[in-house]
């Protein structure tokens, strides 16, 4: 596995929907790759700091940004 198809696995991964193969390799890949981990790593806390934040105390605008964030491939 490369960096660029652990990226697009990360969600199918944080969200325990790959099967076992590719979720070995994900694993190994990350084991190896220290850009890989920092990036799953943050990946994670934020989406423990969006969990935390209450759905009825973001504007419409934060709101829209976020998704607009989340939805943007990268470049």
């Amino acid at each position: 596995m490369n960096c660029v198809d652990f990226v697009e696995l990360v969600t199918a991964y944080l969200e325990d929907a790959l099967d076992a193969s590719a979720r070995r390799r994900f694993e190994e890949h990350v084991t190896r790759c220290r850009g890989c981990e920092r990036y799953l790593r943050q990946i994670r806390d934020t989406v423990a700091a969006l969990g935390r934040i209450p759905v009825d105390r973001l504007s419409d605008a934060a709101r829209r940004r976020l998704l607009d964030a989340f939805h943007t491939p990268p470049r």
